[in-house]
């Protein structure tokens, strides 16, 4: 009997350690606009789409032109009821090339950043 309850507590606490494994996600780019490494009509805002909720509070999106200026206008909001977008708006793009660089808090408190580039055409 001894065993039969051991193995049954083994069997939930494998369940949990392996199971439990979607609790500890991290919010990553799942999609871009612009796209990443694109080449667009200069854009109004910068759209990120993540793989789970933000904290608007504590995630950002700098937009900056190839001399290193920002070129955002500094509103980052969120631009989804679910929290997975994150948005910013732009000045007005002259072509050239430009890069994102991003920092995501997701809803269960784990950061993750990255960075990525378009182009605007002429």
């Amino acid at each position: 009997m001894k065993i039969r309850t051991v193995a049954f507590a083994m069997a939930i606490l494998f369940g949990v350690v392996v199971g439990g494994t979607d609790a500890n996600a991290h919010a990553h780019l799942r999609s871009a606009s612009p796209p990443v490494d694109s080449t667009v009509a200069a854009p109004e805002a910068v759209e990120i789409t993540f793989t789970e909720g933000v904290e608007q509070k504590f995630s950002s999106i700098v937009v900056k032109d190839a001399k290193g200026h920002q070129v955002d206008t500094g509103d980052v909001h969120l631009a989804s009821t679910d929290g997975l977008k994150l948005a910013v708006g732009l000045k007005t793009l002259a072509p050239g090339t430009y890069t994102v660089v991003w920092h995501a808090t997701s809803v269960d408190t784990h950061k993750t950043e990255g960075h990525f580039v378009f182009t605007v055409h002429r």
